[in-house]
């Protein structure tokens, strides 16, 4: 994929990867679009990258996606690629009954039901263009439990799954559909987790590394990217579950082994 002159929108794009996302493709020379929930994150981003444009809006609100697509579409009709990064992760102990019924769910609706409505909403427009591409952000716990973060790891298999079936449905059109299979990294979504029993930091990829390496897969066609230890949990998940589900469950004393 050529990654010079689209316009491209990213979701959380004030920080992590979303962040290196933008920097990287504006270096490229791209109109950069990006999201998020927090205005001031967003007027922060802006100050250290005034060539990006900025819309406040949340990926768990079907209304918020509807206007955001309003808003982005008679601004920057030439958008033509759609970058569904935005995500959260939380430790959740499933024996703690203080967490209600809705709360529960919520990096459901954020990291997968976020991501299908944004496709859902934006699609029609991308069909329009003579290229066009659409970048899920999944995670190397898309391949393996992750005991202490239950949640987050069943919204990215399933996240993984609608990718591989959306890729399928578009395969005649002029969309092009990919996978960022995400290790950890050094990015505020893993710094709550640098305290856990078992938790090793020195795991954790540097995100301007991670993100080179998916522009180089964008590049190159590569619809489904797996950088540094992703690689690794991909091969494991398919010749050792048992033993690389072992490994994740002592992180946080969750041990079932």
């Amino acid at each position: 994929m050529d990654l010079t002159n689209n316009t491209i929108l990213i979701t959380g794009g004030t920080s992590g990867l979303g962040y290196e996302f933008a920097t990287r493709l504006l270096d490229l020379g791209n109109t950069v679009i990006i999201t998020g929930r927090d205005q001031v994150k967003l007027d922060q981003a802006k100050a250290r990258l005034p060539k990006i444009h900025t819309f406040q809006s949340d990926v768990s609100d079907p209304k918020a996606i509807a206007l955001l697509y309003q808003q982005v579409t008679s601004r920057f009709p030439e958008l033509n690629m759609l970058i569904n990064n935005a995500g959260e992760m939380r430790k959740i102990s499933l024996h703690n009954t203080s967490i209600d019924l809705s709360d529960i769910t919520r990096e459901i609706e954020i990291n997968l039901m976020g991501p299908i409505r944004m496709v859902q909403q934006f699609l029609p427009h991308l069909k329009t263009k003579k290229t066009a591409a659409i970048l899920n952000v999944t995670s190397g716990l898309a391949l393996i439990p992750f005991p202490l973060s239950p949640i987050y790891g069943a919204s990215k298999s399933g996240l993984r799954s609608y990718t591989q079936s959306l890729r399928v449905q578009l395969k005649n059109t002029n969309i092009k559909v990919f996978e960022l299979v995400a290790p950890g990294a050094k990015t505020p979504l893993n710094d709550k987790f640098a305290t856990e029993k078992g938790f090793d930091e020195k795991i954790l990829m540097d995100p301007v590394k991670l993100i080179e390496t998916a522009v180089n897969g964008l590049m190159k066609d590569k619809l489904e990217i797996y950088p540094g230890l992703a690689r690794v949990m991909k091969i494991m998940s398919r010749i050792a579950p048992k033993l690389l589900l072992s490994q994740t469950s002592k992180v946080g004393g969750t041990s079932i082994y």
